[in-house]
C-alpha cells in the first residue's frame, strides 16, 4: 500500500506534501484530528471528513475527535449546557458511520480548554496574532455580518488545541484553511511546531451547484434523514448531464454535487457501484472508479436520473446505521 498517496486520497490540499511523506514513513501511532461544534446530527460536511478519519485509521493513524462545546459557545450555538448535551450522541453516530473505537478517542473541549496553562498560552498567542488576522481566519466559519470579539478568539484556541492533543496531522474542510495557516504561521513563535494539514473538499450545494452544501442554508443530507427524505433530497439535486457544469447566467460557479457526493463519499467505502437500469434503457452499469462513472455521464452513456437513483441508495445504506442510533424511521 502507498501510505502517502492513502492520505492524500481526496483532499483538496495539504500543507505540506513533504510533510505528509514524512508521516506516511512511519503512520502506526500517529495522531490525526478533527474538531466538531457538537451539533447532534452528523450531516454531509462531518460524514467526508469522517471518511478521510476512517481512510487514516486504515494506515494506522489514531484518530481524536474534538467534539469543541467551547468553540460551539464561542460561535453562539447555544448555552454550554445545551452544546454538551448534543455530544454524547454525536459519538455513536461517529462510530456507526465507520470510525473504529479501537482507534479513536473523543474529547470534550472543556476538559482542557479552561485550564490554567492553557488559557496563559491562548494569551501568549493572542499577543502574537494581529485582530485582522484572527477576524479573517474565521470569515468562512463564523454565522453573521457583524464578528463578535469572541469569535476572534476561536481560531487561536484550534491553534492552540493541536499543541494540546499532541496532534501529527489536523483535517478540515477548505473552510478551515485559514485557521491553519494562522497555527502554522503563530505557533513556531510560540517554540512549537507547525502543524502538518490536510483539507478535505466542500460539497456543493445540493439543489443548485452554487456555492456549498450548508446545513445552515439550502439542503443537506444527515443522520436523521429517513430513506423517502433521501431519495426526495437527491431526486431533486443539480446534476446535469455533464462532469462540468456551465456558470449560472449571472456568472456564478457552479459544482456538481451529484459526482461530488460519489466521488467523496460513495467510492472510498464501497469497492463497485452499481447501477440498476431496466434492459431497455441499456441494462445494469457497474463501475469500479470514480472516474469511469465520471466518464459515463459526460458521454451520455448515463442518464442523470439513474446516476441520482443509484446515490440515494447508496447514501441510505451509509446514514442507515447512523440514523438507527437516532432511533429515525427507515
Amino acid at each position: 500500500m502507498d501510505v502517502a498517496a492513502e492520505i492524500l486520497n481526496n483532499v483538496a490540499e495539504a500543507v505540506t506534501p513533504e510533510e505528509v511523506e514524512m508521516l506516511a514513513e512511519a503512520p502506526d501511532g500517529k495522531r490525526a484530528y478533527v474538531g466538531y461544534e457538537p451539533s447532534g446530527v452528523l450531516h454531509a460536511g462531518h460524514m467526508l471528513t469522517a471518511t478521510k478519519l476512517i481512510e487514516l485509521q486504515s494506515v494506522g493513524f489514531e484518530v481524536i475527535v474534538l467534539l469543541a462545546d467551547v468553540h460551539a459557545y464561542l460561535n453562539g450555538k447555544g448555552t454550554m449546557e445545551e452544546i454538551q448535551a448534543t455530544a454524547q450522541q454525536m459519538q455513536s453516530q461517529f462510530f456507526a458511520y465507520g470510525l473504529d473505537s479501537s482507534a479513536t478517542e473523543f474529547v470534550l473541549g472543556s476538559s482542557f480548554q479552561l485550564e490554567k496553562g492553557y488559557t496563559m498560552e491562548l494569551h501568549r498567542l493572542a499577543v502574537e496574532t494581529s485582530l485582522p488576522r484572527a477576524q479573517r481566519s474565521m470569515v468562512e466559519i463564523a454565522g453573521g455580518s457583524s464578528p463578535t470579539v469572541s469569535q476572534a478568539i476561536y481560531p487561536l484556541m484550534q491553534a492552540l488545541d493541536i499543541v494540546h492533543l499532541d496532534i501529527d496531522l489536523a483535517i478540515g474542510g477548505t473552510e478551515q484553511r485559514k485557521v491553519h495557516m494562522l497555527a502554522r504561521d503563530v505557533l513556531p513563535r510560540l517554540g512549537y511546531d507547525a502543524p502538518t494539514c490536510l483539507h478535505t473538499p466542500l460539497i456543493s450545494d445540493l439543489t443548485t451547484g452554487v456555492g456549498k452544501m450548508s446545513s445552515s442554508a439550502g439542503v443537506t443530507l444527515s443522520m436523521d434523514d429517513s430513506t423517502a427524505s433521501i431519495e426526495e433530497k437527491v431526486n431533486a439535486a443539480y446534476c446535469p448531464p455533464t462532469a462540468d457544469p456551465p456558470p449560472t447566467d449571472a456568472g456564478d460557479a457552479r459544482g456538481h454535487p451529484v459526482l461530488e457526493l460519489f466521488e467523496y463519499h460513495v467510492f472510498p467505502r464501497v469497492e463497485t457501484v452499481q447501477i440498476d437500469r431496466p434492459e431497455e434503457y441499456g441494462g445494469p452499469l457497474t463501475f469500479e472508479t470514480y472516474t469511469g462513472l465520471e466518464a459515463a455521464i459526460d458521454e451520455g452513456s448515463l442518464h442523470p436520473a439513474d446516476a441520482k437513483a443509484a446515490l440515494a441508495s447508496y447514501m441510505d445504506a451509509l446514514i442507515a446505521p447512523g440514523r438507527a442510533t437516532l432511533g429515525g424511521a427507515e
